[in-house]
């Protein structure tokens, strides 16, 4: 009789009735330890490890043969190629979304370069770098992260773009100012971001999105909140750039269109594994930069025509200011003399032969903060100027009402009938020439309080006749609305006139940013233009966007120049706003197909093609299948 093992009672390891059955053989290797018998561990399965599942004889093919990977992902062979990505011979696709440290410092920085794309700097063609690094830092991340990538872009660009507001009034203002405009940029990140779906969809597409976004910003920004306020928009930045000639086609809208879609292209360089040594891994993103180059460079190919007018002579008044900042007007009757003696000198080398006879004159902004209308020795000075140098006289002056208001307006002077057209701005800006919100904004700051009367705004379009001549006005910051500069050439406007007094933002850059707009508006409408400042910078610019004439920062300067007026409209001026709703629908569109590829993705059992670079990078990391895993498929394969 077969005892059992130590410890088992004496009874046998084997039930009675299957002991004929057990081979004799089959008893697993034992081990003693301690003096018992352990049988010895299955050993565990390598995890580093593939196996094959079962095959489905049914298939008779390799292609249901699966891979497991170490993480336990499994993908099938057939289908290893296209899902896992590792086919050498395939197109690279595009890179995961960036770590946030990494995506956070490159939207930061496509800020501080998108500032010197513009004046005082200059380096136009910064602009695209800037466009392309935030396409880069958003591309492929949620929404909620490109939101705040965009609003990091914003603040580093808005911030010392707009630090002249806040020259005299402090530095609350121009933070606020800066705050909401950044809020833009958030909006327009959150937008680059939710559009992946799309993008990953459509591939091809990507570089237009970037731009009919960028389009749609600058469009709501333009208008919200009061107004809006279109500084900065991009087309802003490109005074000396080959793209200003786009401006005579489609506007400002057509010109950020461009700058930007440039910048999508060079994304899209960058978007690719430049560090294959294979020729055909470089082929597509040096097309693409070489693309971002050639538009850039096709501006040059949009013809600006001569105006074909008959040729006026036009004088230009810069009377200057007293003193800097928020009390340059403190003496208001010196500001005012100080135009009419200007005035009187040049009337003066007219009698002598040493200067031209002009036909028009044109004064600033403020040139009268004393009501001419109202205040009868005012009146008189202008008279005698106007008289002196016979020709009429477009100044700027502040006029009561109506009822508790005043009005900021330009008036037509004439040597014998006096004052006669008007126009009073139609756009006063918040916050400086009124004043939202009164009780809420002096809790802020009680700089408010230095606007101690609302300006009331117009509802003319500032076509007026000054003498043999049609001249569109607009006063200072309106020269930043497309609406408001295009109403005046529908008008029939021919010379293109901004008077504008940039006394409170002292040594800034602040003019050399609003001349950037008037060279633009001239080459968009076709028509010569001229900025006339109460301390500079006051210039002259011709229907190709160049300056002829440019004053200094607070020094008194006069201008006498023959320009030939402009007749007939640019193809810009007969579309009008279409361009930007086309191209700001365009990116709508873009955003609504994203939206409903997200929601069939959600779908059970349902998949798309078109998951964000970012979603597909997440589901890789939650199946666990780690770039270890991916080499080792390509091994199996």
């Amino acid at each position: 009789m077969m005892s059992g093992p130590p410890g088992s009672g004496g009874r046998s390891a084997v039930p009675r009735s299957d002991r004929a059955e057990a081979p004799p053989a089959a008893a697993e290797p034992a081990e003693k330890i301690d003096g018992a018998v352990h049988p010895e561990p299955e050993p565990e399965p390598d995890d580093a490890a593939t196996k094959p599942a079962p095959a489905d004889p049914d298939e008779g093919t390799a292609a249901a043969t699966a891979t497991t990977t170490a993480s336990g992902a499994r993908v099938d062979d057939a289908t290893t190629a296209g899902e896992a990505g590792v086919d050498d011979s395939a197109e690279p696709g595009p890179r995961a979304p960036l770590p946030v440290i990494p995506a956070a410092a490159i939207a930061a920085l496509s800020g501080t370069v998108m500032v010197t794309a513009f004046p005082p700097y200059g380096l136009w063609w910064l602009a695209p770098v800037a466009v392309a690094l935030l396409a880069v830092a958003v591309r492929g991340q949620q929404a909620r992260r490109g939101a705040w990538l965009g609003a990091l872009h914003g603040a580093a660009f808005f911030a010392p773009l707009l630090h002249w507001t806040g020259l005299y009034v402090g530095s609350m203002p121009w933070l606020l100012l800066a705050g909401v405009q950044t809020v833009f940029l958030a909006l327009l990140g959150a937008a680059a971001a939710g559009s992946g779906r799309f993008v990953a969809r459509v591939p091809w597409s990507a570089a237009l999105v970037t731009a009919v976004l960028w389009v749609g910003e600058e469009a709501l920004r333009s208008r919200l909140p009061w107004g809006g306020f279109p500084w900065g928009r991009l087309a802003f930045s490109q005074d000396e750039s080959p793209l200003l000639r786009l401006a005579s086609l489609g506007g400002a809208p057509l010109v950020t269109f461009a700058v930007a879609l440039a910048g999508g292209l060079l994304a899209a360089a960058l978007d690719r594994p430049w560090r294959r040594l294979e020729p055909s891994s470089w082929l597509r993103p040096a097309g693409m930069l070489a693309a971002a180059v050639a538009l850039v460079f096709a501006g040059l190919a949009v013809p600006v025509k001569n105006p074909d007018g008959r040729t006026v002579t036009v004088a230009v008044i810069q009377g200057n200011v007293p003193r800097l900042g928020l009390d340059f007007n403190a003496q208001r009757r010196q500001v005012l003399e100080n135009h009419v003696n200007a005035t009187l000198a040049l009337a003066g080398q007219v009698a002598g032969g040493q200067a031209m006879q002009p036909d028009l004159v044109v004064w600033p902004e403020n040139s009268s903060d004393i009501d001419p209308l109202v205040d009868a020795e005012a009146g008189t000075l202008i008279s005698g100027a106007a008289a002196a140098i016979n020709a009429p006289i477009l100044v700027g002056a502040v006029l009561e009402g109506p009822g508790r208001f005043v009005t900021n307006a330009g008036i037509v002077w004439d040597p014998q009938d006096g004052p006669g057209a008007r126009y009073v701005k139609r756009h006063p800006v918040p916050f400086a020439e009124y004043v939202p919100l009164r009780g809420v904004a002096r809790m802020v700051t009680d700089k408010v309080d230095l606007v101690r009367r609302d300006f009331k705004g117009g509802d003319e379009v500032g076509a007026l006749k000054l003498g043999p001549v049609t001249v569109g006005d607009v006063i200072c910051f309106e020269v930043a609305y497309d609406a408001l500069v295009r109403d005046t050439v529908v008008d029939d406007a021919q010379l293109l006139v901004v008077q504008t007094n940039n006394a409170t933002f002292g040594m800034s850059p602040e003019s050399a940013q609003q001349l950037a707009m008037v060279r633009l508006r001239a080459v968009e409408h076709g028509r010569p233009a001229i900025m006339a400042s109460t301390s500079g910078v006051s210039a002259t610019v011709n229907v190709q966007g160049r300056v002829i004439d440019e004053s200094k920062l607070f020094t008194e300067a006069t201008f006498v120049r023959a320009m030939t007026l402009g007749e007939h409209r640019t193809i810009a001026t007969t579309l009008g706003g279409w361009p930007e709703a086309v191209l700001a629908l365009a990116g709508l569109a873009a955003l609504l197909a994203a939206a409903l590829l997200r929601e069939r993705g959600a779908e059970p059992g349902h998949s798309t093609a078109g998951e964000s670079v970012g979603t597909m990078s997440d589901r890789r990391e939650s199946d666990g299948v780690k770039q270890a895993d991916v080499h080792k498929i390509k091994e199996d394969v």
